[in-house]
């Protein structure tokens, strides 16, 4: 059972993560050759406080 987990900062819609959901599913499905049904994906949202690029937080650079 193939597990994907993808790490986002918040702000997504919810209509963007199933599109998320759904493509990383298919691509995991395409390459893997795993049944549709045995694929996880997990996505963790983190607030852009809590997510550093080069010592800055993701805020502090306007993201």
């Amino acid at each position: 059972m193939p597990i994907a987990t993808i790490n986002i900062l918040e702000g997504r819609t919810d209509e963007q993560k199933e599109a998320l959901i759904e493509q990383v599913t298919e691509a995991i499905c395409n390459s893997l050759g795993s049944p549709i049904a045995a694929v996880r994906v997990i996505i963790n949202e983190m607030p852009s406080t809590q997510f550093g690029i080069g010592g800055k937080t993701a805020k502090a650079l306007g993201r």
